[in-house]
This record gives C-alpha cells, sequence and structure tokens, in this order.
C-alpha cells in the first residue's frame, strides 16, 4: 500500500511539472508560427492520442517519466515546400531562443503559482527556539544560548523551524562570516552575532542543517507515557497498557521519552525491568526488546509510541497572505529557491558542496509521498521546488538540455550563422555522456540513503 501509494504522488508530481514544461514550449512554438507535429507526456507505448485542427498529435505514453514536444524541423527529415515557413530552423534566432527558454520559464511561473496558493493558504511552523547549544560549535561560537529565538540568519527572516532550515542551506559549503539575530522569550530586545563557517557542511546522508551547526532546537518535554501498543510486539508481550506511565527501567529513573528510547535502544535481546504507573497503582514489568539493524546499526525496539506533548501556543508561527501580497511572496521564494540551486552547483563545481547531495528518482518518490502525508501545504511546495529545479537544470549550458540549445543559439546570434552541425553533434554526444553520468551518480546516492 505505502509503495503504490509512493508511485501514485510521483506520477502526479511529475505529470504535472512535465506538462507544465513542455506545454511552455509547445505555446510558444504556436505564437512563433512554427508547426508542432507531437506534444507527448511520457515515453515508449501510447496510451491515448487525439490530433487537433492543426493536425497536432498529442499523446499519452506508458512510461511517465518525461515528455517531448517534437516541431517541424528540416534537419530531421524531408519537408515540403508549402510547409517550410513553418519550419523550426527557419525562425529567427529570437524566436527560436524564445521557444526553447518557455519550457524552464513555464517551470518557473508554476512555481510562483504553488507558492502563491501556498501562502494564502497559510504556512504554519513552530518558532525557531534554542534548546541546547552544542560544545564546540558554530552556534557556540556565536555565542548563541539555550532560550533564544532565532529572527534571522543573515538579515533573512526564519519566523519557522523550515526557514531556519532553508537559510541555512543557502550557506552550506560558505567561508564567510554568518550573521544571528536572536530575542529571549517576553523581551523586544533583539540582539546580532556573527561566526564564521570556515566551508561548513552537512551529513548528506541525514542532512540535518540546524542540528550540524550546533544547535538542537526546544521541544516540549515527552512524558515517558506509553500511547499505541504494536500488536504482538515486545511491549503487548510483556503487559504494557496503553496510558502506563514509565517511571524507571533496571534501576535508573526515566526523566522523559527520550531517556526511555535510548535505555531501550542500547540493548537489543536484554531484558529490561521497568517499573509503570498503571490507575495510581505501581506494577513492575519485564521486556525484551527485539534486534533491529538498519543502516549497519544494531539497536533494540519494544513496539511502542508516546503520547505527543502539547507546544505551547505562542510557539506557533503561521505565515499568510491576501492575493497580492501571496502572489509577491511566490515570486521571492521562487527566486530564492532558484539561487539557492544555482549556488548549490556552483558549490558542486568548485568542490564546495559534496555530490552526495545529488538526489534522484527514489528520493523524489519517496518526499512526494512523504510531502503529501504532511498535508495539501507540504505537497505543493514540494511540487514548487522541485518545479524550480527542473527550470534551473534545464538552463544550465549542457548540450541536449535547453541551456545548451540557447548556447548555440546564443552563438549564432553574435557571429551572424549557425553553429556548424559538426559541432552540435560532438557537443550532444558530450552533453548526453554529462546527463547520463549525474543520473547514475543521483540514482547510486539514492540506494546508498535505503
Amino acid at each position: 500500500m505505502a509503495f503504490l501509494q509512493m508511485v501514485f504522488y510521483t506520477l502526479i508530481v511529475l505529470g504535472v511539472l512535465v506538462t507544465f514544461h513542455e506545454f511552455g514550449h509547445f505555446w510558444v512554438a504556436r505564437r512563433c508560427g512554427i508547426k508542432v507535429l507531437r506534444f507527448s507526456i511520457g515515453f515508449g507505448t501510447p496510451l491515448l492520442r487525439w490530433r487537433d485542427r492543426h493536425d497536432t498529435e498529442f499523446v499519452i505514453a506508458l512510461l511517465p517519466l518525461g515528455g517531448y514536444v517534437k516541431m517541424l524541423d528540416e534537419r530531421e527529415g524531408d519537408v515540403s515546400e508549402a510547409d517550410a515557413p513553418y519550419a523550426f530552423n527557419r525562425k529567427s534566432v529570437g524566436q527560436r531562443m524564445a521557444t526553447v527558454a518557455a519550457g524552464p520559464i513555464a517551470n518557473f511561473i508554476l512555481a510562483v503559482l504553488l507558492y502563491w496558493v501556498v501562502y494564502m493558504l497559510g504556512v504554519q511552523g513552530v518558532a525557531p527556539v534554542i534548546g541546547e547549544v552544542v560544545p564546540g560549535s558554530i552556534a557556540e561560537a556565536a555565542g548563541l544560548e539555550a532560550g533564544q529565538e532565532i529572527l534571522s540568519i543573515d538579515g533573512e527572516p526564519t519566523p519557522t523551524w523550515q526557514t531556519l532550515g532553508e537559510r541555512l542551506v543557502h550557506r552550506i559549503g560558505d567561508d564567510g562570516d554568518i550573521r544571528f539575530t536572536v530575542s529571549y522569550a517576553d523581551s523586544n530586545l533583539q540582539y546580532s552575532s556573527v561566526a564564521s563557517l570556515a566551508g561548513w557542511q552537512i551529513d548528506a546522508k541525514v542532512p540535518d542543517p540546524i542540528g550540524s551547526i550546533g544547535i538542537e532546537l526546544y521541544r516540549p518535554l515527552a512524558l515517558p507515557l506509553v500511547d499505541v501498543i504494536t500488536p504482538d510486539g515486545a511491549s503487548e508481550q510483556a503487559g504494557f497498557l496503553s496510558g502506563d506511565l514509565l517511571l524507571s527501567a533496571d534501576g535508573v529513573n526515566m526523566v522523559d521519552w527520550y531517556a526511555w528510547v535510548e535505555h531501550v535502544r542500547a540493548r537489543p535481546e536484554q531484558a529490561i525491568a521497568a517499573v509503570v504507573e498503571r490507575d495510581g497503582q505501581t506494577l513492575e514489568l519485564s521486556v525484551t526488546p527485539r534486534r533491529v539493524e538498519r543502516d549497519g546499526e544494531v539497536f533494540g525496539q519494544v513496539g511502542m509510541s508516546v503520547v505527543a506533548p502539547e507546544w505551547p501556543e505562542d510557539f506557533f508561527r503561521e505565515t499568510r497572505y491576501g492575493p497580492g501580497g501571496a502572489f509577491m511572496k511566490g515570486l521571492s521564494q521562487t527566486g530564492s529557491t532558484a539561487q539557492m540551486i544555482f549556488n548549490s552547483i556552483g558549490k558542486m563545481l568548485t568542490g564546495a558542496l559534496s555530490v552526495e547531495h545529488l538526489s534522484g528518482p527514489i528520493t523524489i518518490a519517496k518526499v512526494a509521498s512523504t510531502s503529501a502525508e504532511y498535508g495539501l501545504v507540504a505537497f505543493l511546495q514540494f511540487m514548487a521546488l522541485l518545479s524550480v529545479s527542473l527550470g534551473v537544470l534545464n538552463l544550465l549550458p549542457v548540450p541536449v538540455l535547453d541551456g545548451g540549445h540557447l548556447l548555440y543559439y546564443a552563438v549564432e546570434a553574435i557571429k551572424g550563422s549557425p553553429v556548424s552541425l559538426r559541432f552540435q553533434q560532438a557537443g550532444q554526444q558530450i552533453g548526453l555522456f554529462l546527463i547520463i553520468g549525474l543520473m547514475v551518480l543521483a540514482l547510486y546516492n539514492d540506494l546508498l540513503r535505503l
């Protein structure tokens, strides 16, 4: 069921993004008087096909991993004299550039629209209040303290955990200073502090920009109060019930849920003597965690969950705008996201950022499904991010991508004649090699994360 759900949401995301991208090419081609032979969503065996009054064939194909718009072009086959004026290669350099650029631009427009809806619906989050500062970290060097709320980084507001993480992602691999603006609870005073990043990196396998900079954000105390018991799990066999309050384990007081989790994880297949409070009475239970091995780590697991703690009301933040404000915020967020992606690509090329951060189709599928579980707003945010990524990647000056074609046409506009066919073919081969190599690397990274 989980796999089918992942496939379903992945198809929705890819279907929408690819359709918008190809429609951009299609719409501008029609405006420029170029004859479009086929508009295909997906590759392989056609599942649906039809033609419009312009004799363009529309296809929905079996493999929904991309799409294409096939235009009339004398370089790809014979063209009748009557149709020659409508061939792509007969159009001016400006018209060809507009047609090619329209795909990535359509993805940016889609991202703006998605963010527009997101900010009208409202983005909710928890204030980034510091719970602990890790000794020897960048956060400690900046003089950050427990209890402070991080208001901004480098002048950019960080009202929630998510925005704090986004701002930190912008700085991965940088060598300069980072500036924090913070405040204390019940105070209107703001304080600024600076620390050196010195090429700060994060773990590509477990990306946690907030934790890696040395900040553990505040979470309300989670009492060791049992919520759900997994059927046939170690906890059920030991006699635990929902509502039990864990008092101690092997004589060690359980001050919170995390203490219990750590105690259990450290003792796979070892009996634990637990004391619980149930209906005002104290009971002694013995539970043996089952052995779990994951990513080379061995730990214990008993099969129970905690009653979620309640957050104080004043910790919640909501970002919501009217139609006009949401649209401007959507424009700003799209631009900021595109800048972040361009910067990340540049850092990978210079070695400032590890290529392990590249993600492929497996990661996309997992995040699509997970974001859908969190709700409509999270799902739309993920689609917007992916749409910007698709637009940026297609603008890279690599032959076989839209950006590579734009580079050829820019050279043609400057020198007054097309780039030689031999040079274009050589570029296509190199570009195809690079793209396949990146796809293999991204897939390899995905498999390592599994």
